[in-house]
């Protein structure tokens, strides 16, 4: 796929979604949140979260068959 134009006129732009039945509004902005457990300095696992499980001991093949 390559770019062919860009649609730059608002109103266009506002038919166009319309008509595909799609939001003419950009989504709502989510609040910030702070980073996962794992990711805080000195967070050991199991350490904060007493429902944390470790991996497993086998390994999951995740390829696709076909």
């Amino acid at each position: 796929m390559r770019i062919i134009a860009f649609i730059t006129d608002a109103g266009a732009v506002y038919d166009i979604l319309t008509h595909l039945g799609e939001p003419t509004s950009p989504p709502r902005l989510m609040r910030a949140r702070a980073p996962p457990l794992w990711e805080m300095q000195g967070a050991t696992l199991g350490e904060d979260d007493p429902q944390a499980q470790s991996a497993p001991e086998y390994e999951f093949d995740q390829r696709v068959a076909g």
